[in-house]
């Protein structure tokens, strides 16, 4: 016989109502600068390994593609997962998943070959998946309701701040040592060393972010008793349900189209910059993504204010009308010192962008949030798709040009945001969950 024992609430839905603990908050904020601080890495590989294994640019891309693939296959069953064992079970699984990622950085950088490292950064990013479908509901619940837009912004902050420091902490470990490419007419056995001593600068960064994730896995379970929002066990029936609110699945879209673009711009970053005549060095080039994901943490920390007072939809609509702009700027009027202003500055548009959308589409869900949750995650694909096609937009149209691709999607998103300033799409409200703890 099974004895339901108060923790058990927090996987099920069921129990005792408790208050959700604020005192969480700091935790699950440290979590977002963890998974950015992950995320951001993947820009400071790309020119590495596109030059290590002699890769075109819609090639390299295909690391993004294997990154943001894992959002499309794990965010589903990962909302079925938390909505089953709680929000911080889901977290430390998430945590130890991308620990595990990081760790198989070793045995591809042995190996020299690329598709090893595709394999480890889908393990990694599939842990990310886990941790996001948790922590962006988590956070939002974490809280007065109406302050949830400030909240998550707030977090997404943090989120910022761990891939302003990301790019510093990659280029110094990975770029500094220069990119290299193999001598044209080198022999099997030359180019196979030459790949392994190459790739051999990406493991350890690799392996002290898998000891600081599962030291704080370690510290999740910790608290795993703590009071946080009621979750309810979530079937195919509600994810169908769910998509069938047009403040969800266009949520998704924007999601979708916001993620792509940023990550297409983070991805070429390095190669703009010196294509532009603003900096001659990987490594200098390599340090400049931290400005552009520093603008980001700035318009982040500003908007968390900012939201208290003005209606989110206008906010939005404004930041992706900015960026849109900076981006055919960028891309067709402007180069050297000019070009990287604009093009870095996108970072400090981009800001409130995700946290927005995704409060703007979770809002009134109640105990239907962790289903709306895997939803929007698996919709950051989108940073799998759109840089695919920016690299291959790149090389017909050159890298310049290719930037009209995040343009387009930035204008979508100051549609959605104008639409939910309209009242247009709206707002699908749920009864309030109980809250118990989650064990």
């Amino acid at each position: 016989m099974h004895v339901n024992h108060p923790q058990d609430a927090g996987a099920a839905g069921t129990g005792t109502a408790t208050a959700p603990s604020s005192r969480l908050l700091p935790l699950v904020i440290t979590l977002f600068f963890a998974w950015g601080f992950c995320t951001v890495l993947v820009d400071v590989l790309i020119p590495k390994l596109k030059a290590t294994f002699s890769l075109n640019y819609a090639e390299a891309m295909l690391t993004q593609f294997c990154f943001f693939l894992a959002y499309f296959v794990v965010s589903i069953p990962a909302g079925l997962l938390v909505s089953r064992i709680g929000y911080l079970r889901g977290i430390v699984l998430g945590l130890l998943v991308m620990a595990g990622g990081c760790l198989m950085f070793s045995p591809a950088a042995s190996s020299g070959w690329y598709p090893a490292f595709l394999a480890a950064l889908f393990v990694l990013a599939g842990g990310i998946t886990l941790v996001q479908v948790a922590a962006n509901p988590l956070v939002a619940g974490l809280g007065d309701p109406a302050r949830a837009h400030s909240r998550l912004t707030l977090a997404q902050a943090f989120n910022s701040f761990g891939t302003m420091i990301g790019p510093l902490f990659g280029s110094a470990l990975i770029l500094a040592a220069g990119v290299s490419e193999p001598t044209p007419g080198m022999d099997a056995a030359a180019l196979a060393a030459f790949r392994v001593e190459q790739a051999g600068h990406v493991r350890l960064p690799y392996m002290i972010i898998a000891a600081v994730l599962v030291g704080l896995a370690a510290l999740c379970w910790w608290v795993r008793r703590s009071p946080v929002p009621a979750v309810r066990p979530v079937g195919h029936a509600d994810y169908r349900r769910l998509l069938g609110m047009p403040r969800v699945s266009l949520g998704a879209l924007s999601i979708f189209l916001y993620v792509g673009a940023e990550v297409a711009i983070g991805s070429a970053l390095v190669n703009y910059l010196i294509m532009a005549g603003a900096t001659s060095s990987e490594h200098a080039a390599g340090n400049l993504i931290a400005v552009y994901w520093g603008l980001a943490m700035v318009g982040r920390f500003i908007g968390s204010w900012v939201l208290r007072f003005v209606a989110p939809g206008l906010v939005l609509a404004v930041c992706a009308v900015s960026a849109a702009t900076l981006a055919v700027l960028a891309g067709t009027a402007l180069e050297g010192t000019v070009a990287a202003v604009a093009i870095l500055s996108i970072g400090l548009f981009n800001s409130v962008m995700f946290p927005t959308i995704f409060t703007l589409s979770i809002d009134g869900l109640g105990e239907d949030t962790p289903g709306a949750s895997g939803i929007l995650c698996l919709a950051i694909v989108g940073g799998a798709i759109v840089p695919l096609l920016m690299g291959l937009a790149a090389d017909r149209i050159g890298l310049a040009l290719a930037l009209l691709v995040p343009a387009v999607c930035y204008l979508w998103i100051a549609a959605y945001g104008l639409l939910m300033k309209a009242g247009m799409i709206g707002a699908a409200r749920a009864e309030p969950a109980a809250v118990p703890t989650d064990a």
